[in-house]
């Protein structure tokens, strides 16, 4: 059982503030944290039953938003592991202009702040991380700016490399020009088919308000092309444990990246799983596959909980 919180403790209000989310719902109404930049940032909590053995942070990927991950939040809750998570700036229910980033480092400052807020609430408890897709590559940067806090990263089809198809040198090339010219040109949306082989959970993409429908910017595009290229210098000097997660028939997030994480990384914990056939977001992936890969996850975690902690439940 969990209790997914609506209010006090977590919730931050600014006294006086009638700030609304873009939903028009005001803030003070939902669990959120403020970032160092002012915006509001609409929050998660997904708390156990038991008193916390571990706190897990969930990033979402790109176009998406935190609420798609209540079923992975709550197989950890069994596990009594608090889950929490935002909407990144520019998406879901958080301020920002949608899906318009000016430094990829603000998604990581921010996963800092929330999680420092958490570790100083739940002083002791160790902390991993689970992203997905753009999600993963916040995750992987964010432990790479402190590679000694996290007790762990869980890898779900993350962002490492951009796909061989669309950073070409001349179409790097060509992108580097527009964005320059034209930063706002949309380079089209996410085809919604390759997320997911089970249809019903296409559809739900479709029809939730919440995800971003619309093209996505030429000066978001570059900033997915700077965080590839930062993880790309910083995969030989990894050394934190993690779990790679990642379908072959993945068209969204190229599986070679996982590859050449798993290969590059001097990490002695390490493992990388292939669901084959697995389309992008493989925890809303067929059931068979979906489940598989929520308990892979949960086991994977408390595998790595300090011993006195993990026959508990």
């Amino acid at each position: 059982m969990c209790h997914l919180l609506l209010g006090s403790p977590y919730t931050m209000p600014e006294a006086g503030s009638e700030r609304i989310s873009p939903q028009g719902v005001p803030y003070k109404d939902l669990p959120h944290i403020i970032n160092a930049d002012g915006q509001y940032l609409f929050c998660r909590y997904w708390k156990p039953e038991h008193q916390p053995r571990a706190l897990v942070f969930i990033a979402h990927g790109a176009a998406e938003h935190c609420g798609g991950y209540s079923d992975l939040a709550q197989t950890l809750t069994g596990h009594s592991l608090l889950a929490f998570a935002h909407d990144h700036v520019g998406h879901g229910q958080s301020e920002g202009d949608r899906m318009v980033i000016s430094d990829f480092h603000i998604f990581i400052r921010d996963s800092l702040q929330h999680i420092d807020i958490m570790k100083s609430r739940h002083p002791g408890l160790p902390v991993f991380i689970v992203g997905h897709s753009m999600g993963g590559a916040i995750s992987i940067l964010t432990a790479c700016e402190r590679p000694n806090d996290f007790a762990g990263l869980v890898l779900i089809s993350p962002m490492v490399q951009m796909n061989p198809e669309s950073a070409t040198p001349v179409k790097v090339f060509i992108a580097k020009l527009l964005y320059h010219l034209v930063p706002n040109l949309s380079l089209g949306s996410i085809d919604s088919k390759w997320i997911s082989r089970d249809q019903k959970q296409v559809e739900a993409y479709d029809s939730d308000a919440l995800n971003n429908h619309g093209g996505v910017r030429i000066s978001f595009g570059m900033q997915l092309m700077n965080a590839a290229t930062k993880i790309e210098k910083a995969l030989p000097n990894i050394a934190w444990p993690f779990l790679l997660l990642h379908g072959d028939a993945d068209k969204l997030c190229d599986i070679k990246g996982s590859q050449v994480m798993y290969e590059k990384a001097q990490s002695l914990d390490k493992k990388l799983k292939v669901y084959n056939g697995a389309y992008h977001a493989l925890h809303h992936d067929l059931p068979d596959t979906a489940n598989s890969v929520l308990k892979e996850i949960s086991t994977w975690i408390v595998q790595r909980l300090p011993e006195e902690t993990q026959t508990k439940s």
